[in-house]
C-alpha cells in the first residue's frame, strides 16, 4: 500500500491540543470512539501484555466531579493566571487562555476518555509500563483527529489521582496516564505550530553536533557541521543577556579564548565588529580574528560571523528562551562555509578528516559548556544578591 503522504504529514503536523475549539454540544457516539480506541491499541505494548484500559466518562454527574477535581489540582490556578494576565501582552497570554477555558469548561465537554495502564512504575526505567501507554494514547489523539475529534493531552488531573481513582472505581495497582477531553471540533482547518528546525535540535553521532546542511555527506565540511550546548538558569532573560552579549566574557572560562575588544562601537548592535584573541597553549599558537555582529535582539538572539561578514569560517549564536522560572540559553557554533584552520586540515589530511573534525567539535563543545556554564553561576548569583 502506497500512503498519500502530504494526507499523512498534515495529520501529523495539526494535530493539536484542542481546547476552545471542542464543541460541548454535539453528541460523540461510543461506537466512533471504539473504533479509535481500537486503532490505538495497535501501538507496541511492552513484553506484548495487553495492560493498557481506557475509561469512557459521560456520566454528567461524574464528569462534574472530575472536573471540581482537575481545577482543585491546579485549573484554579490556571484560571487565576489567565485573568492576571489578560490583556498584559505576556508572552503565553493565549496558551494560558486556553488552559483555563477548559479548566472552566471540562465537565461540558461530550466525554472524557482516560487512559490507564496495569502496573506502578518503581522509577527503574524498565519498559513495558509508560513507555507502553504514551505512544497509544498519542495514536488515539490522532485517530479522533483524522475523523474531525478533537482532543487536548492533559495530566492536571494526576494531582489528585487518589480521589480520581476513587470516584472512578480504579483498583490498586493500576497507573493512571492522560485524561483525553474529547469533543467534535469547530472548524478543522488547524495548522502546524511553530516549532525549531529539525537541524537546531537533531545531534549526530554525539550529543550537541549538529549539521547545518544535509546534502553531500561525503563531504564533511558541505555539511556544515557544528555544536550547540544549552543549560537552564534561575534568572530572567534580561538578566542572563547582560553576560550572553558581552565578548569578552568567555575569556575568563575558556583556556583559548584571550578577550575581545569593539572596532566601531561601544556595546553590541547589529552591523558592528569586533576583534578576538585566542591562543592555544599546546601547540604554541596564538591568533586574531575579526567578527561582525549579525543578528542583535535584545534579550533574544546575539550572533556574529567570523573573518567574513557574508562567507564566515565560523557562525556563532547565542539564543535566550524565556521558561517557567527562568532562561534556557543556547549557544551554538557552525563551522564554515570558508575554511578555517580546521577545515584546512581536513582538507590536506583526508584520510584523517572524520577525526580532525570530531576533535575540533569536542574542543568547542568543552570550551562553550565552560561558557554558559560560567553564565549561569553569574546571572543566578546576582539574582540572589
Amino acid at each position: 500500500m502506497t500512503f498519500d503522504l502530504e494526507q499523512t504529514d498534515e495529520l501529523l503536523s495539526t494535530t493539536r491540543a484542542v481546547r476552545r475549539r471542542l464543541d460541548l454540544e454535539r453528541h460523540v457516539p461510543d461506537d466512533l470512539l471504539l473504533r479509535c480506541i481500537e486503532l490505538a491499541e495497535q501501538a507496541p505494548t511492552g513484553g506484548d501484555v495487553a495492560s493498557r484500559r481506557w475509561i469512557v466518562i459521560r456520566d454528567p454527574d461524574t464528569k462534574a466531579k472530575l472536573a471540581d477535581l482537575y481545577r482543585a489540582a491546579g485549573g484554579s490556578n490556571i484560571i487565576k493566571t489567565a485573568d492576571d494576565r489578560r490583556g498584559a501582552g505576556h508572552p503565553k497570554e493565549r496558551v494560558v487562555e486556553s488552559a483555563a477555558h477548559l479548566a472552566a469548561n471540562l465537565e461540558r465537554v461530550p466525554v472524557m476518555i482516560l487512559v490507564t495502564v496495569w502496573g506502578v512504575h518503581d522509577g527503574s526505567g524498565r519498559p513495558g509500563l509508560f513507555d507502553s501507554v504514551i505512544q497509544a494514547a498519542w495514536n488515539l489523539c490522532l485517530a479522533l483527529r483524522s475523523r474531525g475529534l478533537g482532543s487536548a493531552w492533559t495530566t492536571m488531573h494526576l494531582g489528585k489521582a487518589q480521589e480520581v481513582g476513587e470516584l472512578l472505581g480504579i483498583p490498586d495497582g493500576v497507573t493512571q496516564i492522560v485524561l483525553l477531553p474529547v469533543a467534535w471540533t469547530i472548524g478543522t482547518d488547524f495548522k502546524p505550530a511553530a516549532r525549531r528546525p529539525a537541524s537546531e535540535i537533531v545531534w549526530f553521532d554525539r550529543w550537541g553536533y549538529t549539521k547545518g546542511n544535509l546534502g553531500d555527506a561525503s563531504d564533511l565540511l558541505a555539511t556544515m557541521p557544528g555544536v550547540t550546548v544549552e543549560v537552564d538558569i534561575s534568572a530572567p532573560p534580561e538578566r542572563v543577556w547582560e553576560f550572553a552579549s558581552d565578548i569578552n566574557l568567555p575569556a575568563r572560562f575558556s583556556h583559548e579564548f584571550q578577550g575581545a575588544e569593539w572596532i566601531d562601537a561601544d556595546g553590541p548592535r547589529e552591523g558592528a565588529s569586533f576583534i578576538g584573541r585566542n591562543e592555544r597553549v599546546e601547540v604554541d599558537r596564538k591568533w586574531e580574528t575579526t567578527s561582525w555582529v549579525v543578528a542583535c535582539d535584545p534579550p533574544r538572539v546575539f550572533a556574529w560571523n567570523v573573518n567574513d561578514r557574508n562567507r564566515p569560517s565560523a557562525q556563532w549564536r547565542f539564543e535566550l528562551e524565556r521558561i517557567p522560572g527562568g532562561t534556557r540559553l543556547r549557544q551554538s557554533l557552525v563551522i564554515g562555509p570558508r575554511l578555517s584552520a580546521t577545515g584546512t586540515a581536513m582538507v590536506e589530511n583526508p584520510d584523517r578528516a572524520h577525526q580532525i573534525l570530531a576533535d575540533c567539535q569536542e574542543q568547542h563543545r568543552g570550551n562553550m559548556n565552560l561558557t554558559i556554564q560560567g553564565i549561569k553561576r553569574l546571572a543566578e548569583t546576582e539574582q540572589d544578591v
